[in-house]
């Protein structure tokens, strides 16, 4: 194939349905990241690498990047961060790169689904480690314990789907993951949505917050409260989230 201009790409690689969806795409692609993925893209476009191998990319930055949360010091929270921007990017560039070639799949949406439960988890047991600074001990603990919630968040989600398809059902929508039985709970559910405290425990959200109690860690131990108060959010939201699924019409 040759090679198209960034117009060409764009007009095929993100289209309108792509850059409307009110889920699946993260507030951050959608204010800078897809403007800088599509020329990532462009450059994918003129290699062999697959759509897959970008995702196999993908995971190796998500995951590296919380091994690097794990060392001390700020520039390793710098690093980390870094890492996480390279991660969504590719995590945009992929799915593009699928779309141009036309190589879309069901083990490419299984390989990125795969590369965000690894990520998000890494980055909060790496930040578990550098609370600890030196031996693990119950920060660490706690790191590990959010770690588990942020994946089995995903989990209920994504089980919703495996629910619904073993029931001879089509993939829940987003009005029935608004639409919810009790008026009570529904209104609970947007004043949960407007707060967004469950974005703390998010891979890109949390690496910029690193960041940032690296540099308070110089007055007070800034991280380990963050390592608290992200496996405080992880069990909070893990039953929150169970009940909105349950209240709502995506299991009917």
């Amino acid at each position: 194939m040759s090679a198209p201009s960034v117009a060409e790409l764009r007009a095929v690689a993100q289209p309108q349905t792509t850059m409307d969806r009110r889920s699946g795409e993260h507030w951050a692609g959608l204010l800078y990241m897809r403007k800088l993925s599509i020329y990532a893209t462009w450059v994918l476009a003129k290699t062999p690498i697959s759509p897959n191998q970008v995702t196999g990319l993908m995971i190796v930055c998500g995951v590296l990047a919380g091994a690097v949360l794990a060392i001390p010091g700020f520039w390793a929270a710098v690093g980390a961060a870094l890492l996480i921007q390279v991660y969504l990017l590719l995590d945009c560039s992929d799915g593009e790169l699928a779309r141009w070639t036309g190589r879309t799949s069901i083990a490419g949406v299984y390989l990125d689904r795969v590369g965000h439960y690894l990520a998000e988890a890494a980055l909060l047991i790496g930040l578990g480690f550098r609370a600890s600074q030196v031996l693990p001990d119950w920060y660490t603990v706690l790191g590990v314990a959010a770690a588990l919630g942020a994946i089995l968040i995903k989990a209920e989600t994504d089980l919703v789907d495996v629910a619904r398809a073993r029931s001879g059902l089509t993939a829940a929508t987003d009005a029935s993951a608004g639409h919810f039985q009790s008026r009570r709970l529904g209104a609970a559910r947007k004043v949960a949505a407007a707060l967004r405290f469950h974005r703390v425990i998010q891979a890109v959200e949390l690496s910029l917050i690193v960041v940032v109690a690296a540099v308070l860690d110089f007055w007070f131990p800034a991280t380990r409260i963050l390592t608290v108060a992200c496996a405080v959010i992880a069990g909070l939201q893990l039953v929150l989230h169970l009940v909105s699924i349950l209240a709502s019409r995506r299991l009917s």
